[in-house]
């Protein structure tokens, strides 16, 4: 039998979001100054053994503010991908598994959220909702719960008639229980790429949203909206613009390769 090797995508995406999230869910209980914390002398400060990315127009500390940062841009990542994974998945089951009217009803609405793109869509329901974390996080979820409706119905669908379901249906199982214990674990390999994935466009979705100055909210800070306001400093502080884009680069490249591993 032959040994499963570590691929190279495997070993460079756990190397990439170890670097960049270690420092983001440290940052959710410490970070080296105050993210917020704004001292005048500093201002726009260059790379220092104090600052090891330098301070922005406020003089705050870049590499606090990028682990605080990425801190609030995990979560609204996790919420969002939490919500569209769980509703879409309960309604992708629930049409796949039964079909009939319902089905149709519910995927031609599901057909017409999929036409537009999902960041487009999380801007109508910003508009709805209002700005915030907790707004983007919500809104995030609402766009995403079509696309995993659809993955997860089209698995169900193909598995229902297969012949351990109908084993489990002649030994008088319930079909909430076929559908949640006995198909639903044979989605999963579909299903975690999905997630995966899911991080990613959640990631630049939230990233998209505040960079456009409607997601997060000061003083909460975000990658996005750091972003946002380091454009304005490329060529005085290139440090500001260079270390938080790359941070979002790192972490989308990350999940990208680890989602390829899936299998």
């Amino acid at each position: 039998m032959k040994k499963k090797r570590f691929s190279f995508n495997l070993i460079l995406g756990s190397i990439l979001l170890a670097i960049t999230l270690i420092p983001a869910l440290v940052g959710l209980l410490w970070t080296p100054y105050d993210p917020e914390a704004m001292n005048s002398s500093l201002k726009l400060a260059g790379v220092s053994i104090r600052h090891i990315y330098g301070c922005d127009n406020f003089g705050r500390d870049i590499f606090s503010r990028i682990m605080a940062g990425s801190g609030i841009t995990l979560l609204i990542a996790i919420g969002t991908v939490a919500f569209g994974s769980i509703i879409g998945t309960a309604i992708g089951a629930f049409t796949g598994y039964f079909g009939g009217i319902i089905d149709e009803a519910l995927m031609r609405i599901n057909d017409v959220a999929l036409a537009f793109p999902s960041l487009l869509l999380a801007l109508v329901m910003v508009s709805l909702l209002g700005t915030g974390k907790y707004q983007v996080m919500l809104a995030l979820g609402i766009a995403f719960v079509p696309s995993y409706a659809r993955i997860v119905r089209s698995e169900y669908i193909r598995i229902k008639n297969l012949d351990y379901v109908k084993a489990a249906h002649l030994a008088g199982a319930s079909d909430l229980r076929i559908m949640f214990v006995h198909i639903l674990p044979n989605t999963k390999t579909v299903l975690l790429s999905s997630v995966m994935i899911g991080f990613n466009n959640a990631i630049l979705a939230e990233a998209g949203l505040s960079f456009l100055g409607i997601g997060v909210q000061p003083p909460d800070a975000s990658l996005g909206r750091m972003l946002s306001e380091a454009q304005a400093y490329m060529f005085t502080n290139a440090g500001y613009v260079l270390f938080t884009g790359c941070t979002i680069v790192m972490i989308i490249l990350g999940f990208s390769l680890l989602s390829k591993e899936i299998k």
